[in-house]
């Protein structure tokens, strides 16, 4: 773990990665600290101010306010909270149903295992984000809804990596002395190979938790995802998207949040690949 942690140091892009990701994290959790304004609160005779550093602009708003008066910077600050709980709670439910599947596919083999390949493999027939969207429009417009409809998407990544890695592990010494000495099958699959695993694990779910801020994203901009007046950076693309001549600004900073913290993740997750994988090492 020492030299992992020591190669992972050493990778420029993945310790900027990390940086970014902590400044998104930090702003979310210090989010009423952070805001100059209640980012839901309308103010009609300040509609479409430009940012600070506009010839019209104020120091008042510092990112400007959109078509309803409300304080764009404020609303970004907010909508990280949005966009990491639901990249959260997404990947976290696909990594524990993918987990699960897959451990149970890989080691018990046989039927179980042409089960629940065939219905991962069903799964990624289908689009990931036509896939979400269709959940959604089953279940219903919401962010709860766009948090499962993401997290089911991902289930069979998570499920195939898990089986990979259960299979390899399987015909290790240490799993059949766990089996001479009587240990069960959940006790060796939990305790003894599933640690074993983490390595690809913590790789992909980095990796995910930016595809699950994009995907969020881009259901709330299709009106699937969160609903108004909630501030997340999606949802507000969108509804500014007729702006775009006449106030850019409403659009683009949310834009450049969701680039960002995609950015941060998918540089961590290469770096945390670098370190976690022997064959990339130098």
């Amino acid at each position: 773990m020492v030299e992992q942690l020591s190669q992972l140091w050493r990778n420029k892009t993945a310790i900027a990665g990390l940086v970014v990701i902590t400044v998104f994290v930090l702003t979310a959790i210090f989010a009423p600290l952070l805001s100059p304004h209640n980012p839901l609160e309308t103010e009609l005779y300040d509609q479409l101010k430009p940012p600070l550093w506009h010839e019209e602009g104020t120091t008042k708003y510092i990112l400007g306010t959109d078509e309803l008066g409300r304080d764009t910077l404020s609303r970004i600050i907010y909508g990280a909270r949005v966009s990491l709980l639901v990249a959260i709670v997404s990947v976290g439910l696909a990594f524990f149903c993918g987990t699960l599947l897959g451990s149970f596919s890989g080691y018990y083999k046989g039927k179980i295992d042409s089960i629940i390949m065939r219905l991962m493999d069903m799964l990624l027939a289908f689009p990931y984000l036509l896939l979400a969207i269709v959940v959604v429009a089953y279940l219903g417009p919401s962010l709860q809804n766009a948090m499962m409809a993401i997290g089911i998407t991902y289930v069979p990544r998570f499920a195939r990596i898990v089986r990979g890695s259960v299979l390899e592990e399987c015909g290790k010494d240490y799993v059949m002395a766990a089996r001479a000495i009587g240990a069960g099958n959940l006790r060796i699959i939990f305790l003894a190979i599933l640690p074993n695993c983490m390595g690809p694990l913590i790789v992909q779910t980095t990796l995910s938790m930016a595809s699950a801020i994009l995907d969020a994203a881009a259901l709330s901009f299709l009106g699937l995802g969160a609903q108004p007046p909630t501030p997340e950076w999606g949802a507000m693309i969108a509804r500014s998207r007729g702006l775009i001549l006449r106030a850019p600004w409403v659009m683009t900073f949310p834009g450049i949040a969701i680039l960002m913290a995609v950015l941060g993740f998918n540089l961590l997750g290469d770096g945390l690949r670098d370190a976690l994988d022997p064959r990339l090492r130098d």
